[in-house]
Parts: structure tokens; C-alpha cells; sequence
């Protein structure tokens, strides 16, 4: 997508109040990646991603912008957590296992675009089907009087078939068999995912009967779906856009990279930290990695990686792991008044949201601007007085408010309930007052 960096960080705003530098930072290394793309292929392969280190509190917004982004430029975006490869029964190969987790990300992506493209073939085809189990094809050898009688049953049919008339009327359809579960697990050492793949392939291709189903139009216009798009979509087309897009397009964001620093004067070193970094540095520096739709590139893959560093820092990382990470961007915690907007300023806001589920019960629930004030100044205290978990406190604080209206909701069908202030500080004084009770409650 040919969007400026000013378009994506007015995009991002939307979403997320604040953490201006980041913004710029991603928006800028977006920018670059589709630039790359417009100049000559031979400078291309040289000009390498700039990779980001995002520093900053848990719940400030570091997933959310990378997420976003990936989301708005259509690009594979997976999100791994560095320390889970320190974790026992993990050895060094599992760490390319997230490559192979972007190429499944990024095939599912280009399946769905493709999908969509060619939907009016996939609905045609599914119409199809249907009207021949409503309408049987004629045999050969039928008469002139028969085929004209056979139009028109055929296309009075059709035009009730695509007005919803026939939708809770049985058929009989035919579906692949599902003979064995897919057993492919991509955290596994190469060599295990190839034996389990061709075992799995082995299975798939002992039995590719058919079973009959009796089930509504409705149902199996579903049913049909899978069976219409893999007769329509070109597979091949779909694997070499995807290991395409993985390659010069995909996105990993590497969480909590600060679990695995070791600096030296740190006492408490782990060896395993050590070892995930240095199995970490091949594949940030640009490596090839084998997945079941061939060999992946990493050297074009952009990596943002992310952490609090209240224990470490990111000079504890090794060095030529620093290098990896140019960029540098620190994210600022949250306070009353960035709480604030991110209840009212972005799209699809927490308040939004409670509104929207309390609607179905038939109950109006409106939020007047002294409670939102109140909400923002509570979590704020909650994140002062234990653990500082930026915006995620709205989630508990917001529910600790409504969750008996919530309850009773079915009982208050047709009401409208303004959430006030004075209600909010009912609901949270005494919680708050009580630094033990709020480690437990918030």
C-alpha cells in the first residue's frame, strides 16, 4: 500500500493516543520498505530493513502500533516472545520456528485476498452445485419440449435460490472425507515437521472418499465454500505471493526481548538468555530457513522487537545483537490525560464497546465526562500503587464499575443508565484507599 508516513501515523492516531516518536519511527520504516521496492533490483537486495528496539512499559501501546500497521498495509505480521525460547524442551532450531510461522500467516493472508478476488466465481460455483442437487442435468439423449421445460424449472430455481427463498430447504450434498487431523507443528525442528508433513500426506491419500450430508441450503452454502475455493484458486499462485510478501513484506515482533539480556556485570546470568540471543542473530542478520513452502530469506523481514528494560537494559544484549536493532525508540507511560483520550478519542474505545454489548440487552448506557475523568484518575493511582500496566487498568477499573449493572442488565431492559462520577467513586474509593485490597481487586 503507497501510503506516506504522515497518512500512517494519521492512521495510527485513530487507534492510539501518544507515542509520537514510535509512530514516526514505524511509519518511517514502513515507508522505507515500500521505497526498497521502487528502485533497481540490484540495490534493492543491499538495502537492508532498519530494525527497531521499542522500549517502554508493559500496556502503553508497543504490540498495538506494530499490529495496526500490519493490519492497515496488508503485510504477515506475527508476534513471538523472546523468552519463551528459554524455556526447557526448546533447543537453538526451534527460534526459525516464527519464520515458519509468517509464511503460514502470510499464506493464510494471500488466501484470503484471492478469495476475495474471485468471490462472485466461488458464489457462482456454490449456486451450482446447489441447483443441480435441486434441479438433475438431463440426460443425453432428452427431448426439445424436455430441455425448454428443464430452462425454465432451472432458472425459476435459480431466482428463488438467490432471494434466500430455498434457504431452510434439505439437500443432499457430497463433501471430502476428513480422514486425519492436521498434525503439523511448526515449533518443531525441521527434519521432525518434513516426517510429520509426509506422514500427514500419507494419511490424507489413503481414503479421498466422499460422504453424503443432508443439511440446509443455508448450511451448505458453508459446507461448499472450501470445496469451491480449492477447485477455483491457483495454489501455486497463492505460495509464491506469499513467500514473496514473508520475504520483503513480513513483520515479526519479538516481545519481551529484555528477558533474555545477560549483561556481564548482571549476577544472576542464564546461559540459555545467551544462547536464545546467539540463535536469535542468524536470522535477524539474514539467513535461509526451510518451511514445508521452500526456503525463506530473512534478510528483508523487518523486526521490531520490544521490552520494559526495568531489570535490564539494552546494552545487556549482545552486542552484535544491539547492532541488529538501530533504531532505537522509548515509549512514554501513560497519565491521566492520555487515559483519558483513549476512552474518548479512538475508535472503538472500551466505553464504545460496553455500549455496544449492553445494547443488545436493550440497555442505553452513556458515560458522562466526569466519570471518564474519574476513570483515567483512578487507573492512574491503581498503576502508581501496584504494578504499572499502563491502559490495560481501563479493563479492570471500567468493570470493577459496571459489573453489576452488567449482571442485572436483563432486568433492565429498555433503561437508560448515565454512569456518573459519584457512582465511580462508590464503586472504587474504598478499593483504592486500600493498597492491599487493590493488588487483589485491581
Amino acid at each position: 500500500m503507497d501510503l506516506t508516513p504522515k497518512q500512517i501515523v494519521k492512521y495510527l492516531d485513530d487507534y492510539i493516543i501518544g507515542q509520537d516518536n514510535a509512530k514516526k519511527t514505524i511509519a518511517l520504516a514502513l515507508r522505507n520498505r515500500y521505497r526498497r521496492m521502487q528502485v533497481e533490483p540490484e540495490l534493492q537486495e543491499e538495502i537492508m530493513p532498519k530494525n527497531i528496539l521499542m522500549i517502554g512499559s508493559t500496556g502503553v501501546g508497543k504490540t498495538e502500533i506494530a499490529r495496526r500497521l500490519a493490519k492497515m498495509m496488508g503485510l504477515p505480521f506475527i508476534k513471538v516472545e523472546a523468552s519463551k525460547y528459554t524455556e526447557v524442551g526448546f533447543v537453538g532450531r526451534d527460534v526459525e520456528s516464527m519464520i515458519r510461522d509468517l509464511v503460514y500467516e502470510s499464506i493464510n493472508l494471500v488466501t484470503r485476498e484471492f478469495e476475495e478476488s474471485i468471490k462472485d466465481k466461488i458464489d457462482e460455483e456454490i449456486n451450482k452445485q446447489i441447483i443441480e442437487k435441486l434441479v438433475p442435468p438431463l440426460p443425453d439423449g432428452a427431448t426439445d419440449n424436455a430441455r425448454e421445460s428443464f430452462i425454465k424449472t432451472y432458472n425459476k430455481m435459480e431466482e428463488k435460490l438467490l432471494s434466500g427463498q430455498l434457504d431452510d430447504k434439505k439437500i443432499e450434498i457430497e463433501v471430502p472425507k476428513k480422514t486425519h487431523v492436521e498434525i503439523i507443528d511448526s515449533s518443531m525442528p525441521m527434519d521432525m515437521t518434513s516426517m510429520q508433513e509426509s506422514l500427514s500426506k500419507m494419511l490424507g491419500g489413503l481414503n479421498k472418499e466422499k460422504v453424503k450430508k443432508e443439511v440446509s441450503i443455508k448450511d451448505a452454502r458453508i459446507l461448499l465454500r472450501d470445496v469451491a475455493s480449492d477447485k477455483l484458486l491457483d495454489q501455486e499462485a497463492i505460495k509464491l505471493e506469499a513467500v514473496k510478501r514473508a520475504e520483503n513484506g513480513g513483520i515479526i515482533f519479538l516481545d519481551e526481548i529484555d528477558k533474555i539480556a545477560t549483561g556481564s556485570k548482571n549476577q544472576n546470568q542464564d546461559p540459555s538468555k545467551e544462547g536464545v540471543q546467539r540463535d536469535l542473530l542468524p536470522i535477524v542478520e539474514g539467513s535461509s530457513v526451510h518451511t514445508k513452502f521452500g526456503s525463506i530469506k530473512t534478510d528483508h523481514i523487518l523486526f521490531i522487537a520490544a521490552g520494559a528494560f526495568h531489570v535490564s537494559k539494552p546494552s545487556d544484549l549482545l552486542p552484535e545483537l544491539q547492532g541488529r536493532f538501530p533504531l532505537r525508540v522509548e515509549l512514554d507511560n501513560l497519565d491521566e490525560d492520555a487515559l483519558y483520550k483513549i476512552l474518548t478519542n479512538t475508535k472503538n474505545s472500551l466505553l464504545r464497546q460496553y455500549q455496544a454489548l449492553l445494547k443488545v440487552e436493550d440497555v442505553d448506557l452513556e458515560f458522562n465526562d466526569e466519570a471518564i475523568h474519574a476513570f483515567a484518575k483512578y487507573s492512574v493511582t491503581a498503576n502508581e500503587k501496584t504494578e504499572d500496566i499502563g491502559a490495560r487498568r481501563l479493563h479492570t477499573v471500567i468493570e470493577k464499575v459496571i459489573e453489576d449493572i452488567s449482571y442485572e442488565a436483563d432486568e433492565k431492559a429498555g433503561e437508560k443508565i448515565i454512569i456518573t462520577k459519584d457512582l465511580v467513586e462508590e464503586k472504587l474509593d474504598d478499593i483504592i484507599d486500600n493498597e492491599d485490597t487493590a493488588r487483589y481487586i485491581l
